[in-house]
């Protein structure tokens, strides 16, 4: 079959990747964002697909929006295409020009977290399960019917980081499988009604850390925000991020021996691993933070280079 690419980001490497490497299929050109200013000298740099395409040996085109290639993706003749994290809509002029349609590979099980920011959203959900859907693309934002889908358990540790890479390895076997069966005529199966759930793109004022929320939750939304944008409080008055944090278990909150009526925020003891904090509902403990305009630090080394008092409040 013969198709086109569309991607950006690193994890969409690993579905170009298994694209390239099957014998039935001719990957005819990708389709990648620009590149963009990165770094403190703010140079242009190529996004990852592109990189992984031009090692490749397969033509890169670079529009500022998809239509500008509709002429050029039209006289492809396509059977196909597949989309992986391109980051931008497709017009519907666009969606017609590839044989029986676009394949996008989503990381959530459809139609739970539709939207940029799926994985971040199931992890703030506390959802200990997700996995990877492959549908064809509508005017709809992730609406279209349905392929082929994989499950798999979320560990209870695990970052959005971490979560994405695994599930871009996990949908480029499965991404491959659904272009085969829609080329070979599979009837793809309209998405259920019920448990729509939206996953819209997060912002840094998103990922403030509420203390006030039980010490499970907040562990939750760090995780999620890890590695961008980052979940944040004040220390001192100045901002802190918080990379890795852990809802303190009964056991190890009792061998504290303090007081289980502090505000939400009170710094109650600077354990050996990081800071152990008061939330609306237990204790949390801080096991990675990036104070303001410093370097990541685990939880010992802040408590060593900082010396949070106990009493000390974060937050506002």
């Amino acid at each position: 079959m013969r198709i086109v690419f569309l991607g950006t980001p690193a994890v969409a490497v690993p579905a170009l990747e298994a694209l390239l490497a099957a014998d039935d299929v001719e990957v005819a050109a990708v389709i990648t964002n620009p590149d963009r200013p990165r770094g403190r000298s703010r140079t242009p740099q190529p996004p990852p697909v592109k990189v992984a395409a031009t090692q490749a040996g397969v033509p890169v085109w670079q529009p500022g929006r998809p239509r500008e290639v509709l002429e050029e993706l039209a006289a492809l003749q396509l059977d196909a295409a597949a989309v992986v994290a391109y980051g931008a809509l497709l017009p519907a002029d666009v969606l017609a020009a590839a044989g029986r349609g676009f394949v996008n590979l989503h990381f959530s099980l459809l139609p739970r977290w539709r939207g940029a920011a799926p994985v971040q959203h199931a992890l703030r959900a506390g959802d200990r399960r997700t996995g990877v859907s492959t549908f064809v693309l509508d005017q709809g934002m992730d609406t279209g019917p349905l392929l082929r889908t994989a499950e798999v358990d979320i560990d209870p540790d695990e970052s959005a980081g971490t979560l994405l890479d695994r599930l871009a390895t996990l949908g480029a076997p499965v991404l491959l499988d659904a272009l085969r069966d829609l080329v070979g005529g599979v009837t793809p199966t309209p998405q259920p009604a019920e448990g729509a759930t939206l996953a819209p793109k997060i912002s840094p004022e998103d990922v403030a850390i509420d203390l006030t929320q039980p010490a499970a939750r907040i562990a939750d939304l760090v995780r999620s925000a890890d590695p961008a944008p980052g979940a944040h409080t004040r220390f001192r008055g100045k901002r802190l991020k918080v990379w890795r944090a852990r809802a303190l278990p009964g056991a190890e909150a009792a061998e504290l021996a303090v007081a289980d009526d502090a505000a939400a925020g009170t710094v109650l003891a600077a354990a050996r691993d990081g800071v152990v904090v008061a939330t609306g509902d237990g204790m949390l403990q801080l096991l990675e933070v990036q104070p303001e305009g410093k370097a990541r630090l685990d939880g010992a080394a802040f408590v060593n280079g900082y010396r949070p008092e106990p009493g000390t409040l974060l937050g506002a």
